[in-house]
């Protein structure tokens, strides 16, 4: 599908084919998701000076095929110019991610030049989802759908998600660390019985020291992994981006 043009079908229970960030995330090959973020609420400050620009920049360098921004500024030191920076020097896909609900939430994150944004299942009334989606695919902003169990998934497919993120953290507002190392690969089981077209991607402790492996992520059979700590704090953003994507590989 071009770009520019609306979804074939959004409606709930069927899998509409996205925009340019899902796009993105077609290719062959597990990809990455680069997320700039300064501090999280169980981490606290992780790269309170970084450079959204710089940031993107390297990202973009190590093989990101996209880039996650968090615009949130109490929990995670975000803003809306963070995303806009990025995309700017990169031209990579950008997921707006913060704490989305409304459908005013959609035309904000169209009008700061998101391609993607990112909407927590947990958060909303289910049955916003749909129209939610709708209006994002009407202005060319992808929806990446999350959940954190197996019962969401299954509210997402039904509802129409066609992205959709398994985050391996319980509560992402939460201050206690309370990452399931396991959750993405256990949750995979549930993946033959999901239409194939419908995007996958593995959230959350992921390439962090003893956490998941991108090796396991691409054997689970994701799509994407949607990677933040470990790039945000590494001292070489590069090396490591090429370093995990040699190892989804099995290089």
């Amino acid at each position: 599908m071009a770009a520019d043009s609306p979804a074939d079908d959004t409606e709930p229970g069927s899998v509409a084919v996205g925009h340019r960030f899902a796009a993105a995330l077609r290719e062959a090959g597990l990809s990455v998701i680069a997320e700039i973020k300064r501090r999280s609420p169980s981490r606290g400050a992780l790269n309170a000076d970084a450079d959204a620009a710089d940031l993107a920049s390297e990202y973009k360098a190590g093989g990101a095929a996209c880039l996650s921004v968090l615009t949130e500024s109490e929990r995670f030191g975000g803003s809306p110019e963070d995303l806009q920076a990025a995309k700017a020097v990169t031209g990579l896909p950008v997921l707006r991610k913060d704490f989305l609900r409304t459908l005013d939430d959609v035309r904000d994150s169209h009008a700061m030049g998101a391609d993607a944004m990112l909407v927590i299942l947990a958060d909303i009334d289910p049955a916003s989802l749909p129209p939610m989606q709708e209006l994002a695919l009407s202005l060319g902003v992808d929806v990446l759908t999350e959940v954190r169990d197996e019962a969401e998934l299954e509210v997402a497919v039904d509802l129409g998600a066609y992205m959709i993120a398994i985050n391996q953290r319980d509560n992402p507002e939460s201050t206690k660390f309370t990452v399931d190392y396991d959750k993405a690969v256990r949750v995979s089981s549930c993946f033959e019985s999901i239409d194939d077209r419908i995007l996958l991607v593995a959230a959350s402790g992921i390439g962090v020291s003893g956490g998941t492996s991108m090796r396991a992520i691409a054997d689970a059979g994701y799509d994407a992994a949607l990677i933040g700590e470990a790039l945000v704090v590494a001292d070489d953003p590069p090396e490591l981006l090429r370093d995990l994507l040699a190892d989804s590989r099995g290089d």
